[in-house]
């Protein structure tokens, strides 16, 4: 069974909930039918969404994976909570203003440490079956 990374899914899951209701919301004010519009928020929260859904599927076969394989409960709750904090202060910074933000950087950096933190154990994993 994959508890932990069904957990994070879920959490995730809501947070492209929310970013995709700011997209819609941002829409519907701005009467903008597809795309932007030409309106800088508007471009801001579609890529906060977008940037989202770029990641968390790759994450979470990694978090699942791992999770088969019978990696360590901590690691999988560490990284989920990670990202799933990443994911909220991203969106946060990069709809805030233009440029570089504290919750940009830190959003994809800590990302990408989630990322590169699941690489391993996980080659890890392969590595140890061969031995």
């Amino acid at each position: 069974m994959l508890i932990i990374t069904a957990l994070y899914a879920s959490l995730l899951a809501l947070i492209i909930l929310w970013l995709s209701f700011n997209v819609v919301n941002f829409r519907r004010k701005k009467q903008v039918d597809l795309g932007d519009g030409g309106h800088d928020d508007g471009i801001r929260h579609i890529r906060a969404q977008q940037n989202t859904l770029e990641y968390i599927p790759l994450i979470l076969i990694l978090m699942a994976v791992y999770e088969i394989n019978n990696g360590l409960p901590l690691i999988l709750h560490i990284t989920g909570i990670v990202l799933v904090i990443a994911r909220i202060i991203y969106p946060l910074g990069l709809v805030a203003k233009k440029g570089a933000s504290f919750g940009r950087f830190y959003g994809t950096l800590f990302t990408w440490l989630v990322l590169l933190t699941l690489i391993i154990v996980n080659l890890l994993k392969v590595i140890s079956t061969w031995l």
